[in-house]
């Protein structure tokens, strides 16, 4: 079972947003979601609201099709920031001329995925 969550045209540089899913992938959620709780980086904050619904989306399909879940054994399965579009302003500079500045945007998309039980085989 997988589950994914986007936020598109996130308010902060892809660079910034990678320094800090690049710690969690791979992790299981609940230690994911302590990391970033636990986090002084901005970008932290609005990834920790996409993994939440993604493990809130993993809990709403597992409702919809009758099966078990148990949050515990979520893992962040794939993890990725992209480049949204930019916001293009201009600064004053000297002698009456202007700056071009990018104000960079990203979207964030997490996927979840259940670990499954390892079986014991007879030997």
């Amino acid at each position: 079972m997988e589950t994914r969550a986007i936020q598109r045209t996130t308010r902060q540089s892809p660079y910034k947003m990678r320094l800090v899913i690049d710690q969690i992938r791979g992790k299981n959620v609940n230690e994911a979601l302590a990391i970033l709780k636990f986090s002084k980086k901005h970008a932290a904050k609005q990834i920790e609201k996409v993994l939440s619904s993604a493990v809130a989306n993993a809990e709403y399909k597992a409702r919809e099709d009758n099966e078990s879940l148990d949050v515990d054994t979520l893992y962040v399965k794939h993890a990725i920031v992209n480049e949204g579009p930019k916001l293009k302003r201009f600064m004053p500079a000297a002698q009456g001329r202007a700056t071009p500045i990018e104000k960079r945007t990203s979207h964030v998309e997490i996927v979840v995925a259940a670990k499954e039980a390892k079986k014991r085989g007879n030997k």
